[in-house]
């Protein structure tokens, strides 16, 4: 690559979901990428060819990332993944280019500072407090009205997250969590330490996907999410496009998503967000400086003309976006992982393939991979897709798909200290 080339750098985990869609939408506008990740001795020729740095040294990441871009023309900073949007900021601030300040990243990456930033801004959103799990936990109850939901204030893709109906139950899924954040080694003490506990907010849920420019925030697609998610875990399911909410409602939610980064600070890219709907008015669950997780960018070619990694890396260019309205409606299924244990097999492909209106089914875990559900785990089996003349008939779609799937799964047994088997849970 010459020095002269411009080139929109893009920071990603090795083997993240959204790296090769943006690499594609790179290639369709002609647009030189370079990829920091990882990926030293990846056979993928991007992670290869690209920068390599370790994301456990966030500090030495950011120097090495300098150091390789040196004469570079790197005219934009994208981040794949919520570990990545605090370095992308903090190397597009370095190189003077549109990014939000590291800080404001930052807050929306922690549910607790988050909560309260919107509180501060009076942003409707639920009632929270948070738990010190170094502290005496029943004697932080107080006054706790149920049902609630806790968090931990640094896991995504709603990991860790449990629905409790009254004290007894909390306590056993605060426990739980507990386990779970002492079994991971990547969070910081604070994220280990801390949990949000907050009101169960009952309605509809919606996911919405925007771009801010210079503060202002333009609405891409609304999903409508059809499946009651009531708990007492949020496993994501289906997301269907076009949203069935009226002008009125779908205003509202701009709004709110919009003062929700008003009050954090964004200023620049995309946005994700989170929020659910009653008689009360729009919640915010979350906005994050990031697109949609997994592969369901794709989604919004059926709304826009264009897939989200493409929006993305045209604005980040400078170039204006001619969003086009399309026919029809789509939808993602995320496959939930129905139990854990070892995956031996999915039977049911083909006749799952010929359902009318799928356009493609992609087991994302491979036979022999451990299964983990949540709370405690963090991945999807895989995703279906549809695309059909109204949206009814993509969630029937995809409903009826996914019932043709059978999944085999044999059980994980492991050895405990005494060197004594025992059924992985």
């Amino acid at each position: 690559m010459s020095s002269t080339t411009p080139s929109v750098l893009i920071i990603a985990p090795h083997g993240s979901y959204r790296t090769f869609p943006f690499i594609h939408a790179a290639q369709q506008h002609s647009i030189h990428t370079l990829i920091a990740s990882e990926g030293k001795h990846s056979i993928v020729s991007a992670y290869a060819e690209g920068i390599h740095i370790d994301f456990s040294d966030e500090e030495g990441a950011y120097q090495d990332i300098l150091a390789a871009i040196g004469d570079k023309q790197i005219v934009s900073v994208i981040a794949t993944d919520d570990m990545t949007t605090e370095l992308a900021a903090r190397v597009a601030k370095a190189l003077k280019l549109p990014h939000n300040e590291p800080a404001a990243v930052h807050l929306t990456r922690r549910k607790d500072r988050a909560r309260d930033c919107l509180q501060k801004h009076d942003v409707t959103k639920p009632a929270h407090r948070r738990l010190d799990l170094h502290a005496e936990i029943k004697a932080q109850l107080d006054a706790v009205i149920y049902p609630v939901v806790i968090k931990p204030i640094g896991l995504s893709a709603s990991r860790g997250v449990i629905r409790a109906d009254d004290e007894s139950t909390l306590l056993v899924a605060i426990e739980r969590v507990h386990a779970l954040l002492d079994s991971l080694t990547d969070l910081s003490d604070q994220e280990r330490r801390y949990l949000l506990l907050e009101e169960y907010i009952p309605g509809v849920e919606i996911a919405v996907e925007g771009i801010l420019s210079n503060g202002q925030l333009t609405i891409l697609t609304i999903f409508d999410k059809p499946d009651p998610l009531e708990g007492p875990f949020f496993e994501e399911t289906y997301y269907i496009t076009p949203t069935g909410l009226s002008l009125e409602i779908q205003k509202q939610v701009c709004a709110e998503i919009q003062a929700a980064c008003d009050a954090y600070g964004l200023r620049e890219g995309p946005v994700h967000a989170e929020c659910r709907l009653n008689e009360r008015g729009v919640f915010v669950l979350e906005v994050a400086a990031r697109t949609i997780g997994g592969m369901c960018g794709r989604l919004l070619s059926f709304g826009t003309g264009h897939s989200l990694e493409e929006m993305v890396l045209l604005h980040a260019m400078g170039k204006e976006l001619n969003l086009t309205s399309t026919q029809g409606a789509a939808g993602v299924l995320m496959i939930p992982i129905p139990k854990a244990g070892m995956l031996k097999r999915v039977e049911g492909l083909l006749q799952a393939q010929r359902i009318p209106f799928i356009e493609e089914i992609n087991i994302q875990i491979r036979e022999g991979h451990e299964l983990i559900p949540l709370p405690e785990g963090s991945s999807y089996l895989g995703f279906i897709f549809a695309k059909a003349p109204d949206t009814r008939q993509v969630e029937q779609a995809l409903r009826e798909a996914h019932r043709q799937l059978n999944f085999i799964i044999s059980p994980v047994w492991k050895l405990t200290q005494g060197n004594q088997a025992c059924l992985a849970q």
